[in-house]
C-alpha cells in the first residue's frame, strides 16, 4: 500500500509544483519546471515498481506533468509560448545526455564511491534519452497543436474537453513511442506490454487529475 499512496503523493506534489512555478513566475516557472520534470522523469523511467497491482516505470507522472505546462501556456499565452516550453524540454534532455556521458569518462578517484552508482544510472541514459527526444518532440508537439486547434473552435468553455483531448491523444503517441525504442530487446514481451498498458493507464489519470489545476491556472491568469 506504501507505493499507492506515494504515487497519489507523487501526482498531486508534481501539479502542485506546476502551478505553484507559474504562480510565482508565470511563463518563466512552467518553462524551469519542463526542464526540471525533463530531466527527472527520465531518471525515474528506469525504476520498475508495482503500483494497483501493475507494473510500472516511475516518471510517468512528472513527465506527464510536462502536459500541464504547455496547456497552460497555450490556454493562457499562446501556441508560439508552448512550442517554445516543448524546444527547451528537448535541448536540456540533449545537454544533460551529453554532459552525463562526458562526465562517466572521467578515472575517478580510489577514494570515489559514486562514480560506479552514476555509471548505472547515466551508462543506460543515452538509450532512455533517444526513446524521450523521438517521443517527446513527437508527442508534445502534437499536444500543442490538437490544443491550439480546440481552442480555435471553441475559445471559451469546455476547457476540460481539450485538455483531455489533446493530452491522452499525445500521451498514447507518447508512450508507444518511448516504450517500443527504450524497452524492446531490455525486458520480455510481456512486461513490455504490461509496462505499456499501466503507464498509458497511469498517464490517463494524471491527464484527468490535472484539468482541475489548468482551471486554477486559467483563475490565476485572470
Amino acid at each position: 500500500m506504501i507505493n499507492e499512496i506515494l504515487w497519489i503523493g507523487l501526482l498531486f506534489v508534481s501539479l502542485f509544483s506546476v502551478i505553484l512555478a507559474y504562480k510565482l513566475f508565470g511563463k518563466t516557472g512552467l518553462y524551469i519546471w519542463t526542464a526540471v520534470a525533463v530531466i527527472l522523469a527520465n531518471i525515474q523511467v528506469l525504476k520498475l515498481i508495482q503500483v494497483f497491482g501493475m507494473t510500472t516505470a516511475l516518471g510517468n507522472v512528472i513527465y506527464a506533468s510536462i502536459f500541464l505546462s504547455t496547456d497552460i501556456l497555450n490556454e493562457n499565452h499562446t501556441k508560439k509560448d508552448a512550442q517554445k516550453a516543448v524546444w527547451i524540454g528537448f535541448f536540456v534532455l540533449i545537454a544533460t545526455t551529453i554532459i552525463m556521458q562526458i562526465t562517466l569518462q572521467f578515472i575517478p578517484d580510489e577514494e570515489d564511491f559514486i562514480s560506479e552508482h552514476l555509471y548505472q544510472i547515466f551508462s543506460f541514459f543515452p538509450r532512455i534519452a533517444l526513446a524521450s527526444l523521438v517521443a517527446y518532440i513527437i508527442s508534445q508537439s502534437h499536444d500543442v497543436w490538437f490544443f491550439a486547434k480546440l481552442k480555435k473552435k471553441d475559445k471559451t468553455s469546455r476547457l476540460w474537453l481539450r485538455n483531455n483531448l489533446s493530452t491522452i491523444t499525445s500521451q498514447l503517441l507518447d508512450n508507444t513511442i518511448f516504450t517500443l525504442i527504450a524497452f524492446v530487446g531490455v525486458y520480455s514481451w510481456e512486461s513490455i506490454v504490461q509496462i505499456f498498458l499501466t503507464a498509458l493507464i497511469m498517464k490517463t489519470i494524471v491527464a484527468a487529475c490535472d484539468t482541475p489545476f489548468l482551471y486554477l491556472a486559467r483563475k490565476i491568469k485572470k
